[in-house]
């Protein structure tokens, strides 16, 4: 691999004979190491991949992305790149759409992912009229203390706050100014994990994600807010396991 896909893609467990290939793509601010608990339960079995967007950590030196388009041209450019394994795309909240405009992408280039697991996000083509990416860097530092997935240790340094506030500011700018036709499908099913008290995403939007698949849908609720995630890993990680392996996972 080439030492650019290797700063987009993070391999924490390296899979000696994997059968197929979970991408997992970061929400709003978020990076990498947030899907480590993923990799360490499903690395030795599947090539799993946790995608460092630009701007953070240790690619804090690169200009974060402001567009969609630009992002999901440049990960479905990288993933293309990479052998046939059956590929399955997990994102949380900004992942989420991310995952449906990669897929898209390697639909068009006759590679489509055998699976979305869509995240924590309403459907493609729904709306909230949201804008904090143009909030002051007070306005920014406020959402992040509010934030369920902020780790403590950047809420209790204001340096480091502050230096994560340019690639949050692109990430909410690329999730918020992003639209999507009801028309758009992908062939890939969907699988949709939601909390079912989630501020940044009602039942109701969640299920819209139904529309943008001629394949399989599938819609799984969990107990919690925006980053339930962290509280039902382990039902999660059988999900995923389930489908990685072809077949269905009972959700516990």
């Amino acid at each position: 691999m080439s030492s650019v896909e290797n700063q987009w893609c993070r391999r924490y467990v390296p899979a000696q004979a994997p059968t197929a290939r979970l991408v997992c793509l970061p929400h709003a601010g978020g990076s990498a190491p947030y899907f480590r608990p993923v990799s360490l339960a499903l690395g030795k079995e599947f090539d799993v991949v946790a995608v460092q967007y630009p701007g953070r950590q240790d690619r804090r030196s690169e200009p974060p992305i402001t567009e969609m388009s630009v992002l999901a041209d440049r990960v479905a450019e990288i993933l293309a790149a990479e052998d046939d394994l059956p590929l399955t795309l997990f994102g949380h909240s900004l992942g989420a759409i991310l995952a449906f405009e990669v897929a898209r992408r390697l639909e068009a280039g006759g590679r489509p992912p055998a699976r979305i697991v869509a995240s924590g996000r309403r459907g493609p083509s729904t709306h909230r009229d949201e804008a904090l990416h143009r909030l002051d860097d007070a306005g920014l530092i406020a959402e992040l203390r509010a934030g369920e997935g902020t780790v403590s240790v950047l809420l209790e340094d204001e340096e480091l706050m502050r230096a994560a506030l340019p690639a949050l500011r692109a990430d909410y700018q690329v999730a918020e100014l992003y639209g999507c036709d009801p028309s758009v499908t992908v062939s890939s099913p969907i699988t949709v994990l939601t909390g079912d008290n989630d501020p940044k995403t009602t039942l109701d939007e969640a299920r819209t994600w139904e529309a943008h698949t001629t394949g399989g849908f599938e819609f799984e609720v969990y107990p919690g807010g925006h980053f339930f995630l962290s509280q039902h890993i382990a039902p999660i990680i059988a999900l995923l396991r389930g489908h990685l392996s072809g077949r269905s996972a009972p959700v516990q």
